[in-house]
Parts: C-alpha cells; sequence; structure tokens
C-alpha cells in the first residue's frame, strides 16, 4: 500500500470525496494519527450513512438518529469498514474535520496536525481483525511517506477529547494494535 505524496491519496482506497475539509495551516506538520470509531446509525454497521454523513447529505428522515445529526460538517481522511475495504474521503496533506474540540500533549486543534482514521465500529463492539491489519498497513505507509508521522503517536479520539469522546472505545485493542505495528504480533501477509 502506498501514498501518492502529491496527491496525499492512498492508491488502494476507494476515492469519496468529501466537500468538509480545508488547507492546513502554514508550517503545519503532520505529526499525530488519531483513531476513531464510527456507525450510522450507531450500532450498526454497512449501508452508506457514513458516506452521507461525510459527504454533507445526510437524510434527516432516514432514522431517528440522524435529526439530531444532520447538516453537521464532519470528515476523516480515511475510514476502514468492517470488512477491510478503505474509504478516502480526504488527501492526507489537507485537513480534514474529525477532531472538533480537542487538545493532545498541551497542543489544540489537533485537525492542524493529524491524520484522522475512522474504523467502522462502536465502542462496545470488538473491531474486526481485517480492520487491525489494514489500519497497521495504513500508519506503516503514512509513516513511510511523511517523514514527520515516522515516531509520531498513534491515538485515540477519546485521548484528545476526553469527557467529550469516547471512540474507539474499550473494544478497540490497543495491545493487539501494537504488537502489529512493531511486528510481534500475527503476520501482516
Amino acid at each position: 500500500m502506498k501514498v501518492d505524496i502529491s496527491s496525499g491519496l492512498l492508491a488502494t482506497a476507494r476515492q469519496s470525496p468529501s466537500p468538509h475539509c480545508d488547507d492546513r495551516p502554514p508550517g503545519a506538520t503532520l505529526d499525530l494519527i488519531v483513531v476513531h470509531g464510527i456507525s450510522l446509525p450507531p450500532g450498526q454497521f454497512g449501508g452508506p450513512w457514513i458516506d452521507a454523513l461525510f459527504h454533507g447529505t445526510l437524510p434527516a428522515d432516514a432514522d431517528p438518529y440522524f435529526a439530531d445529526i444532520v447538516g453537521m460538517r464532519v470528515s476523516a481522511h480515511i475510514m476502514i469498514r468492517r470488512s477491510g475495504e478503505i474509504v478516502q474521503y480526504v488527501p492526507f496533506h489537507r485537513r480534514a474535520w474529525h477532531a472538533g474540540v480537542s487538545c493532545y500533549q498541551g497542543r489544540e486543534r489537533c485537525n492542524d496536525y493529524s491524520v484522522g482514521i475512522e474504523l467502522e465500529g462502536a465502542d462496545n463492539v470488538a473491531y474486526t481483525e481485517p480492520q487491525y491489519r489494514r489500519l497497521t498497513i495504513v500508519c506503516r505507509a503514512l509513516r513511510q511517506a511523511y517523514p514527520s508521522l515516522g515516531s509520531a503517536p498513534i491515538v485515540g479520539h477519546c485521548h484528545i477529547a476526553p469527557g467529550r469522546k469516547t471512540d474507539p472505545g474499550p473494544a478497540f485493542d490497543w495491545v493487539h494494535f501494537e504488537r502489529l505495528m512493531t511486528g510481534s504480533g500475527r503476520s501482516m501477509v
């Protein structure tokens, strides 16, 4: 898997451009990766609703939950579905609107300097092995493409917006992910 630096696109991802992004501030350096969890409606997987949310086309009447979030202007750089399929919404060199009010180690506005990766899931539902494998491959590709991400921390939304966000939640196995990242876990092939 490879990132094209000139376009900011992941070669193997399905491209689904979101209008909810903008330029990063001048001089911003990518030095944080943020893992999120998302499902729409909550706890339900598959379907077109995450794409619709990130495109700004979520229909308020499709589910009672949507009435509260319709019109939100949010996005992520990529999402990894439960099957392992990768969807890219925002090129990595642009700012996706995934973190909201956020702070990491005293630095606010995490959107300015981070890559946002959504996993299709819920706080209390185990993520799938294909998701862990793809997340590992994507993080390695990002670290190779962008030297500033070489040793950058990988954190959850819960770490940069504590008290406001809980994702990817207790169902995300950080120990397993770390083993995959360091090569001490199962083979990535």
